[in-house]
């Protein structure tokens, strides 16, 4: 389970650990985002973190689990942030549209974020927390409303998660400038068409005004 999702800490003890937790999953995410890769020693994941070597020990068995744990977090990071932001909206179909066009923005707002789901987001479009429960929920909810029409919302949701995943990595690329403006608008659109909406429909809802709580 994600790391914020865990109870709060009841006692001073329990505050630090949670705190010791924290500063290794937050390490362990400044590593992914600046190297792309797990490739480091436990003791430079502890200097980073600034606590005592042991004290890994104390809460990962393992780097392959600390570095999970820092790829879980993120993605329900980014889960709720997009929640936030489209909690008010009733349309499935621009919920999608503005998670897409949000993606794009968060490399720019939010780019530790966003390069930790880029190296490691993959493997996870299918657990049962981040990002992948949520998008399942509102094609489910689509398909239910008569707003999209696909199959298998579980293959939907593959082609979605690649999609945003490949967005990312557009963004973030040397070929970026050549998407050219409206990139996000222009995702937002296939994702919308490919899920079932007309194109006239999908080109109109992936260009409507975005919430004012963007980030």
């Amino acid at each position: 389970m994600p790391d914020q999702a865990a109870a709060p800490p009841a006692n001073r003890f329990e505050r630090r650990r949670a705190q010791t937790r924290h500063a290794l999953i937050a390490a362990a995410q400044g590593i992914l985002a600046e190297q792309g890769t797990s490739e480091v020693s436990i003791q430079q994941i502890a200097e980073r973190a600034d606590v005592g070597f042991g004290s890994f020990y104390n809460h990962f068995q393992t780097k392959a689990e600390l570095f999970e744990a820092a790829v879980v977090d993120a993605l329900e990071e980014y889960g709720k942030l997009i929640d936030s932001i489209t909690g008010d909206l009733d349309d499935p179909a621009e919920v999608f549209a503005v998670s897409v066009r949000l993606t794009f923005r968060l490399t720019d707002t939010h780019p530790e974020l966003t390069r930790v789901l880029r190296y490691g987001g993959l493997p996870y479009i299918h657990a049962d927390f981040g990002l992948g429960p949520r998008a399942l929920r509102d094609i489910e909810r689509g398909n239910a409303s008569g707003r999209f029409h696909v199959d298998s919302p579980l293959v939907a949701l593959s082609a979605v998660g690649g999609s945003l995943l490949g967005l990312l990595q557009l963004k973030s690329s040397a070929k970026s400038e050549q998407s050219g403006p409206g990139a996000d608008e222009e995702m937002a659109e296939l994702v919308l068409r490919m899920l079932g909406l007309p194109p006239e429909e999908a080109h109109e809802v992936a260009r409507r005004p975005l919430p004012i709580a963007t980030p």
